[in-house]
């Protein structure tokens, strides 16, 4: 909630006119966009014991975030073919964001366009609620590793304790590794799509 309240406030201010001019006409976002990046490094280096997960890791389990980024682009690139709301490369960029709507909303929005970047932060907050709401049904349906490809790159942190609540504490280990390693690729797989 406190996300889609400083996402309205922020919609609200600009609307009204309400900003300093230096931050709607400048590269704000640009310099956001790089303090953002520099964030989820120290966030990754520092964890040590995320660090020595993706070391000691069977690489078998590659096949787990191969298989999210294969299935998020592979179902975006088939909506936007059936729906025609947006380009094909317009609707993978979104799904790239692999539920990290922060950083994949702000590269969207000054790689290619401020709409499109509102589009991946609603699909990709969507993605996380939806996550947090339905995983022991994705679990029932479809099997444990569900809500980890549901959750995307949040399995790590957001949506782990309800992926591991309904999976089972063996598939946390499985999701943290995804998750690390989807938000590592996030936004080079973005920047390749939309570029």
């Amino acid at each position: 909630m406190i996300i889609i309240l400083v996402f309205i406030t922020g919609l609200v201010m600009a609307d009204n006119n309400l900003l300093p001019s230096f931050i709607i006409s400048s590269n704000v976002g640009t310099y956001v966009l790089y303090l953002l990046m520099f964030v989820v490094g120290i966030s990754i280096g520092s964890d040590k014991e995320a660090l020595s997960v993706l070391k000691k890791v069977n690489w078998k389990i590659m096949l787990i975030p191969l298989s999210i980024i294969a299935g998020s682009l592979g179902a975006t690139a088939v909506y936007a073919y059936v729906s025609q709301a947006l380009t094909v490369k317009e609707a993978m960029s979104v799904g790239a964001g692999f539920g990290y709507y922060s950083l994949s909303s702000i590269l969207i929005s000054d790689l290619y366009s401020e709409s499109l970047g509102t589009v991946a932060l609603i699909a990709n907050i969507i993605r996380e609620l939806f996550t947090l709401l339905f995983s022991p049904l994705l679990v029932l349906l479809f099997g444990k590793l569900a809500p980890i490809a549901s959750g995307g790159a949040t399995s790590m942190d957001s949506t782990l304790p309800i992926i591991v609540k309904s999976s089972g504490k063996e598939y946390g280990l499985l999701a943290i590794f995804s998750g690390i390693l989807l938000t590592i690729l996030v936004p080079f797989i973005v920047s390749f799509i939309i570029s």
